[in-house]
């Protein structure tokens, strides 16, 4: 996990950086200043052949009025005040921005996918039953099983040590192994072949189980409960039911995505069981199990090619591609540094509601940055005519280019009040 340094880092190279909104108001900024100039000679050349005595002077008086009122700040502090504002309320609620690109593009999400292990769960299952081939060798199996999960970092892997011990690794030391990703592991321990992993990984390598374990499998899928198996090169050794708790805010959170008008989709690794039993308690309709990472890629894709913008919320090494693919990547901060290093965002404390507060944060400071932008051009619109004296025949009356500069300050004070409004703005 980040340390404060870190965190500060982060939040400043993010503060600093632009969004793509900022690059449209750098052209437009890069058209309107040379208007600008025009528009001013020619304000000067009109009062000096056209205006009374002193011509001259007039003619001085108003194009510096309009240089003045016209000067751009207000324009240039649209975005970064708002970018400054939001992206520091982000991190008084646990949301890290890592640039203000994700900040900007995460309003526009049409497709969250979320995992559901770290994620939506707790990401702390536990073994509620096991099976073992043989009972009597079950401790040298436990030995077998605690070195090779020792290898991983996955939560399914924590929760068999939990079960088993970690005594194994004393014994015994995998000569090789293999982390197949979204399956499990392969060890060559003195000289012969484990496997420890999913139902996938054992089809895979034509792995025999009896009956008695089939029967046990048909009962722990209808009950919703992940599975582990460990086996040799030929058999099914050991299998245990896992199941992980679900979030207490998780059904909340994705009832809040979907009054936002945006469908939650659901992606896991895990069994298609248990992928309905936690999408049936959160609210989510549409999930897919059994996915493996390289698949997750292939769907945000499919998604993308549509036309849609795609954030992808998890926590484990699994998600991390997954998390890069996607317009917006959400990490849980309680996963692995390269899930976190992959997204766009970074969610410290773990909570599904922080998903619903990125999508929130992303709507506010985009609005707002669209407010100081229309403040900014329509006082512009309204200020210019007023400086070029447009008035004069009808008031008798010249603005003075000290109260030209009190305006101008006026509208950049007037964007910067604006901006501040974000740190008042609640996110729940």
């Amino acid at each position: 996990m980040a340390n404060a340094a870190q965190i500060i880092a982060m939040v400043e190279r993010a503060q600093a950086s632009k969004p793509p909104v900022q690059k449209l108001v750098d052209k437009i900024a890069g058209i309107f200043v040379p208007i600008v100039i025009v528009l001013a000679l020619l304000t000067f050349l009109v009062w000096f052949f056209f205006g009374p005595d002193p011509s001259l002077t007039y003619a001085f008086n108003t194009t510096i009025s309009i240089l003045i009122i016209a000067c751009p700040c207000a324009l240039g502090l649209a975005t970064h005040t708002a970018l400054v504002a939001g992206i520091g309320k982000g991190a008084e609620n646990g949301i890290l921005i890592r640039n203000a690109k994700s900040l900007e593009l995460a309003m526009k999400t049409q497709v969250p996918l979320i995992d559901k292990t770290g994620t939506l769960t707790q990401g702390k299952p536990s073994v509620e039953q096991s099976w073992y081939h043989d009972e009597g060798k079950k401790e040298d199996i436990n030995l077998l099983l605690s070195a090779i999960e020792s290898l991983s970092t996955h939560p399914l892997a924590a929760a068999i040590l939990k079960e088993v011990g970690r005594k194994g690794s004393k014994y015994f030391e995998p000569e090789e192994n293999e982390n197949i990703s979204g399956k499990g592991i392969r060890a060559a321990i003195q000289g012969k072949t484990m496997l420890a992993g999913s139902m996938a990984l054992l089809e895979e390598n034509n792995i025999h189980m009896p009956d008695e374990l089939l029967q046990l499998i048909g009962q722990w899928k209808e009950e919703g409960y992940s599975m582990v198996f460990f086996t040799d090169d030929s058999k099914a050794l050991a299998a245990f039911a896992i199941a992980d708790a679900t979030k207490e805010d998780a059904a909340k959170a994705i009832l809040s995505i979907r009054e936002m008008g945006i469908e939650v989709a659901l992606l896991t690794g895990d069994n298609e069981s248990s992928a309905s039993r936690v999408a049936a308690q959160t609210g989510i309709t549409e999930y897919t199990a059994v996915i493996m990472p390289e698949e997750k890629n292939s769907y945000i894709r499919k998604l993308q090619d549509q036309g849609k913008t795609v954030a992808t919320a998890g926590d484990g090494i699994n998600d991390a591609a997954a998390l890069a693919q996607a317009n917006i990547g959400l990490a849980m901060a309680s996963g692995s540094d390269i899930a976190m290093e992959s997204a766009g965002i970074t969610l410290m404390n773990s909570d599904p509601m922080s998903i619903v507060k990125a999508l929130k944060l992303s709507k506010l400071t985009v609005r707002v940055i669209k407010q100081n932008l229309f403040w900014a051009f329509f006082y512009n619109i309204i200020a210019i005519p007023v400086a070029a004296e447009v008035l004069y025949p009808f008031t008798g009356i010249l603005l003075d280019p000290m109260i030209a500069g009190a305006a101008m300050a006026l509208s950049s004070v007037m964007v910067v009040t604006n901006s501040l409004r974000l740190r008042k703005m609640k996110l729940s």
